[in-house]
């Protein structure tokens, strides 16, 4: 057993720290909001994020980042994409004067605005090396209110070593809770981050009445955007039939429970993408990444219809309609169903 410091009292930082402190890890939870770290501490509940779910007792929760993290023998850093960089930047000071460098594990999901990089990249790039001993992402079909409860949850712990990766696995690793590890990195975060820009798509089409067929058609086409993109990057196409893949990519177009989805019904509905912000108290990443997923495929020459229509129907003057982007996906020209490059 270790103790483990988690980064975030969202609801997905809220329930890593009530599977490892199940696991019988000391577990501190960081946040910066004091009504929500008080609540954690004085009645084990984060009703805003988790409604109607008891934490256990053992969770200790501060919003001390120097105390969350001294003597953690593992860090798990769950905070916006947005958000990371200036996290990473607040947190090397605090590892300097460590006895022994913590593994740094990311749970979040996106690509950095105006950089383009993904989590792990911006992290290797602020984080100083002698800091900590490896960067782990741990990423797959995961809603955190299912796991709050206990339901079955698969996810994949992805580093370049191994061996870190394995010690993440075992750490979260119950009888609900499977992890399974992977080498490739780059796969692992482009699936997770891009998989948001097609749930928003699905919560359009939802939104806008449509039904399975349609839905089938979207994930499955979204897919073949995702790992042309992917593999473009570097990645090793296989990932993306893998749990943070198709497998994140099912639960998220599939499920209310997806803010990224809630997000797409909201837009069915005329809301602007300002809008939509304000209407949801947590951050929508899908939005987000449509405009650096945009940037990406035309800077590599990659065709990505659903971006397309997307970033033009959210970012651009255009004031194209959702209904005429699917109309426009639609009626392009025919093309034969075969390797990623179609």
């Amino acid at each position: 057993m270790m103790k483990i410091a988690v980064i975030g009292s969202g609801s997905w930082g809220t329930a890593l720290a009530k599977v490892l402190s199940e696991n019988k890890h000391d577990t501190v939870l960081w946040g910066r909001k004091q009504t929500i770290i008080d609540e954690i501490n004085q009645t084990h509940t984060n009703e805003k994020y988790l409604p109607n779910v008891s934490l256990p007792k053992k969770i200790k929760a501060t919003t001390s980042l120097s105390e969350a993290v001294s003597k953690a023998a593992m860090i798990i850093l769950v905070v916006p994409t947005n958000a990371m960089r200036q996290m990473a930047q607040e947190l090397n000071p605090l590892l300097e004067d460590q006895a022994q460098a913590p593994v740094i594990v990311h749970a979040s999901k996106g690509l950095e605005m105006n950089t383009q990089l993904r989590i792990s990249e911006v992290l290797t790039e602020v984080l100083n090396k002698d800091n900590y001993q490896d960067i782990v992402v741990l990423s797959g079909p995961s809603h955190a209110e299912e796991v709050a409860r206990q339901d079955v949850t698969t996810l994949t712990a992805a580093s370049e070593n191994l061996e870190v990766a394995q010690v993440v696995q075992q750490a979260f690793m119950n009888r609900y809770f499977r992890v399974y590890t992977n080498t490739d990195v780059i796969g692992v975060e482009l699936g997770g981050a891009l998989k948001n820009i097609i749930a928003v798509g699905a919560g359009i089409i939802s939104g806008l009445g449509y039904g399975d067929n349609a839905k089938a058609a979207l994930i499955t086409r979204g897919l073949a955007e995702i790992s042309r993109l992917g593999t473009a990057r570097g990645a090793d196409p296989l990932t993306f039939i893998g749990l943070s893949g198709v497998g994140d990519l099912i639960v998220t177009c599939t499920s209310p429970h997806s803010r990224n989805f809630q997000a797409g019904t909201l837009i069915a509905k005329g809301y602007s993408r300002a809008e939509v912000s304000e209407k949801m108290f947590m951050v929508v990443e899908g939005i987000l990444t449509v405009k650096v997923a945009y940037e990406l495929a035309k800077e590599y020459g990659i065709d990505m219809p659903i971006t397309e229509m997307l970033y033009l129907a959210l970012y651009t003057d255009k004031k194209i309609s959702v209904e005429d982007a699917i109309e426009s996906l639609m009626l392009r020209e025919g093309k034969q169903e075969e390797s990623l490059d179609k």
